[in-house]
């Protein structure tokens, strides 16, 4: 029986509730919200046809459909296809460059529009996240009048760039559209002269203070709470408190002297700790049975743990789990629902390639965080439920006992605190240039919570994350850290009113001789970043993306854990979590005091030296051959500790030989500064020198991490040896590999970050290399309808270049002037407004708009939209001033727009005006790659 006809589409301009609960905008004009994807993609796909939307489980037949102009044989796909077209020669094709990847979005609904039988069908594990709050227009606060405000801005004009929409996933942001748009938001707002304009404006200039406050408070209590919780989960895993089962070791057995904070991994026990041995086996069985269930219930432990925190990892922060309005590109595949078959399009010959699916909470999150602040947008990376699995995944990864530390994804948690509180504010909810001012302050309080540094973080932020770090972002970056670290002081989450575990203090100077040491720990430093790097990145693409592990990321972390868990229990130095083994290396031994850090304290130099060396040398391969496997695997994981770890174990080694040398041969000439001193030699301070060498050969920093190691020491007197490894490890880490670990983080994932940092050489490549000639553009000559925009918009987006738009073009003596530019969201958006018409002409140059300055104030533009103007004049969402560059320029010129103008695509004119071609913000990427690749 054939399935009955549906209704034609109609023009609706009403909000319409659906089956699934949530709320599904219908545009009704360019000020218009977002609306749903799927309600989208159908009335594009439909143009034309007199088939509606999705009327139940079945539809009309393709044959039924209305074509597009070219109709061919239905192909069964699990996706509705799209118009055929031979393969664009762009650039990455003549340059033989794989495309950069599209997002890969999930081909799920969460609602369409008057179809609510399609309820059982859209529904899976995802569907509870679908539910989405309200999302204005992205524009509409900065261009339209509020309802009964007078007209201000008559008199005075300001220039606008056109209607933008919302950004879509890794697509890049319009800085220089948002600059304008906020300088339009101060210019309306600082006209008000009157008491309530001046009080206005006072408000609005306090509410950046506001954000950055909330945020940092919010970080510290989060970091909090992620403490106490690793801590306990840790703990648990060698037995249990009697006076609290929610106490961690160092909360139920108070330490009796300082640095006594781990009892329990040492053995060194209080009454109300009960081990798992005792507690399972009971007091008078053999000390071999205690050994095997402590053993056993550790390993068990920390293999729950780690396969929880995976689990959270990978089915709820997936990247094809996020669905939002706000992504465009709604013509392409990667949007068809499983369940659509109603063959309108046929299939592209090329499809462009997959980007892989990206795990949001997993890793550090430093790397996705500097490619968000360059300017590209990642939806749902910053959002609540991230936040949420970060959090509790971290903690339970850390107290897994794995060679990872929490301190940098605080970065990440910071920066997702950062954007869920500028939603609740519309200056920056509505400006993505200026929301990535608030996460820049969210960074810097984030390492201020991880190592107790304020102004470390802001040194952080500025030198490794941030992307534009005017003054004015500095001055609310150091508060907010600052809020953040008081908080944190006055939470006391250690109960020794420090804000980080190691936080040490020596009182001991250093010693001229001691340079060269330091000088070796710096070059150990570069050469252990370069080459941790390298090996890392071989194993994560060459192992775990091309072995049976890419598809069974679950079974890596049990297989790593268990591996883990075996050789933690080579030495006490290996058994021991990060935190505990980085302050015990940092710590300075105190003559009489009965505490000896683990045996670190060398008591006779004569007998304990080379064995406590040994130990240390073990732990230190065990950790850095452990590390190398780990980072990458799929569970929120930071680099800091281990790497830390690892240093400050090759610098204890290093102290102690000098400590040893200092015995043996007391009277020799290098050592006669240090006059009749018993304690010349303080190998905890040469731990801390290796542990910010290794740092520094592994993520670059400088002067971040020079200054974090002064603010952990609460001195200035280890500046130059601090400062000499940090320079010379950076130094060695370079020559032998240019990119650290960050960086290379971001070309396996395949993010599209520009690197404003590096230098390119162009040696003899010209404009006319980078430029893509082959652009879908628009001639304003030719008639222009919905219909034949829609095919032009859907050969675009299957192509992959959801990142671009068309070049709008004016025929002149043979070849074509620059009239402006729209992009694709923007002319999706327009072309969804006025699907039913498909024949109806389309005009992009309006009457009102065409004999005028491009100066129009803003409330013409309300006053426009409010008066129901032509909805087929699409001038407004036109850029009619794009950025343009001539032909003969050099290419670092092309860069410095990118970098530091903030383009998201310059057009290529010749040297008489006409138009030669495009270069968009992902082609210029592909192009810079193509260089490095003939460089290396």
């Amino acid at each position: 029986m054939a399935p009955p006809i549906a209704p034609p589409l109609e023009r609706t301009y009403s909000t319409t509730s659906v089956a699934t609960s949530t709320i599904t905008e219908v545009p009704s004009g360019p000020l218009s919200g977002p609306s749903d994807t799927t309600w989208r993609r159908q009335r594009l796909l439909h143009i034309g046809s007199s088939q509606a939307l999705f009327t139940g489980p079945e539809v009309q037949d393709a044959g039924e459909a209305t074509p597009i102009a070219h109709r061919r044989p239905s192909v069964q796909t699990s996706y509705g296809t799209l118009p055929h077209f031979s393969p664009k020669t762009g650039f990455r094709k003549r340059h033989n460059l794989p495309a950069l990847p599209s997002l890969h979005l999930p081909g799920r609904a969460p609602s369409v529009p008057n179809s609510p039988t399609l309820r059982s069908e859209f529904f899976d594990r995802t569907s509870i996240f679908r539910t989405q709050r309200p999302i204005s227009a992205y524009d509409a606060p900065a261009l339209a009048s509020k309802a009964g405000e007078p007209d201000l801005d008559a008199e005075g004009v300001v220039r606008a760039n056109g209607v933008r929409v919302w950004y879509s996933s890794f697509t890049s942001i319009d800085w220089l559209h948002d600059a304008i748009k906020d300088s339009t938001r101060l210019y309306r707002l600082r006209r008000h002269k009157s008491v309530r304009g001046r009080m206005r404006n006072a408000t609005d200039r306090f509410m950046g203070w506001v954000v950055v406050t909330i945020v940092g408070f919010l970080t510290a209590v989060v970091a909090f709470l992620i403490v106490r919780s690793e801590q306990w989960l840790f703990d648990i895993k060698y037995g249990y408190c009697t006076t609290g089962w929610w106490k961690a070791s160092r909360f139920c057995c108070p330490p009796t002297s300082e640095g006594q904070a781990f009892s329990s991994a040492l053995g060194e026990t209080c009454s109300a700790w009960v081990p798992w041995g005792d507690a399972l086996v009971g007091t008078d069985t053999t000390e071999l049975s205690h050994l095997l269930v402590g053993r056993t219930t550790y390993a068990i432990s920390a293999l729950f743990l780690a396969l929880v925190s995976s689990i959270l990892t990978i089915y709820l922060t997936a990247s094809t789990s996020y669905v939002t309005r706000k992504d465009s590109g709604v013509l392409s595949p990667d949007f068809a629902s499983p369940t659509e078959y109603a063959k309108v399009f046929t299939p592209p010959s090329q499809s462009p390639a997959k980007r892989k699916i990206l795990y949001y909470a997993a890793g550090s999150g430093i790397p996705e965080i500097k490619t968000i602040l360059s300017g590209f947008v990642i939806h749902g990376y910053l959002g609540a439920r991230t936040l949420f699995t970060k959090a509790v995944g971290l903690a339970l990864s850390v107290a897994s006992g794995l060679s990872l530390g929490k301190e940098g994804p605080f970065v990440h948690i910071a920066s997702c605190i950062g954007n869920i509180v500028s939603r609740y504010f519309s200056k920056y909810e509505n400006n993505e240039g200026k929301r990535r001012e608030v996460l820049s302050a969210a960074s810097a309080a984030g390492v201020a919570v991880a190592f107790g540094a304020p102004i470390g973080g802001v040194l952080f932020s500025l030198e490794e994350v941030s992307y534009f770090f005017p003054p004015k972002v500095m001055w609310r970056s150091f508060f907010c850290a600052m809020i953040a670290a008081v908080t944190l002081r006055f939470l006391d989450p250690f109960g020794t009113g420090k804000l980080v575990l190691f936080q040490v203090t020596y009182d001991k100077d250093w010693h001229a001789f001691e340079l060269v040491p330091f000088l070796l720990l710096g070059v150990f430093g570069g050469v252990y970043g370069a080459y941790f790097s390298k090996l890392n990145h071989r194993w994560s693409r060459d192992v775990r993306n091309k072995t049976w592990l890419k598809n069974h990321p679950i079974a890596e972390v049990l297989l790593i854990t268990a591996i883990t868990t075996i050789l933690s229990f080579v030495n006490g130095y290996t058994l021991m979590g990060g935190t505990e083994l980085v302050y015990n290396l940092f710590a300075m031994c105190l003559p009489g005091s009965p505490n000896t850090h683990a045996g670190l304290c060398v008591l006779d130099p004569g007998k304990q030296t080379f064995s406590v060396m040994r130990m240390i040398a073990v732990a230190l391969v065990v950790k850095a051959a452990l590390t190398v496997v780990t980072f990458g695997i799929k569970v929120p994981a930071g680099i800091f500790i281990p790497t830390l770890g690892v240093g400050a174990c090759a610098g204890r080694i290093v102290g102690l030989a000098v400590q040893y040398a200092r015995w043996r041969w007391p009277d020799a000439p290098v050592f006669s500064s240090c006059g009749e001193s018993g304690q010349c030699v303080i190998p905890g301070l040469y731990a801390m020198v290796g542990a910010a060498a290794a740092l520094s050969g592994v993520t670059r920093t400088t002067i971040s991490l020079a200054v974090i190691m002064f603010e952990l020491t609460d001195t200035l007197t280890y500046v130059v040896p601090v400062m000499l490894g940090v320079l010379v490890a950076k130094t060695v880490a370079d020559a032998l590999e240019p990119k650290g670990i960050y960086e290379l983080v971001i070309e396996l994932a395949q993010l599209p970050y520009l690197n404003a940092k590096h230098q390119y050489l162009w040696g003899g490549h010209t404009i006319s290399d980078a430029m893509d000639r082959d652009v879908e553009v628009i001639h304003i000559d030719r008639v222009n309808t919905v219909r034949t925009l829609r095919d032009q918009l859907a050969k675009l987006e299957a192509a992959g270049f959801t990142d671009t738009g068309f070049p709008i073009l004016r025929s002149d003596d043979g070849s074509s002037r620059m009239l402006g530019f729209i992009g694709g969201s923007e002319l999706e958006h327009a072309l969804s407004i006025v699907a039913e018409d498909a024949d109806h002409p389309v005009s992009f140059q309006s009457r009102d708009l065409r004999y005028r300055s491009l100066s129009i104030s803003s409330s013409s533009i309300s006053s426009m939209f409010d008066q129901a103007e032509d909805p087929f004049d699409f001038s407004v969402y036109m850029d009619m001033a794009p950025l343009t560059i001539n032909i003969n320029s050099p290419l670092e010129l092309v860069q410095q727009f990118f970098v530091k103008l903030g383009a998201r695509y310059v057009v290529v004119t010749d040297a008489d005006g006409y138009y030669e071609g495009v270069i968009d913000k992902n082609g210029w990427l592909a192009f810079l790659n193509e260089l490095e690749a003939k460089a290396a």
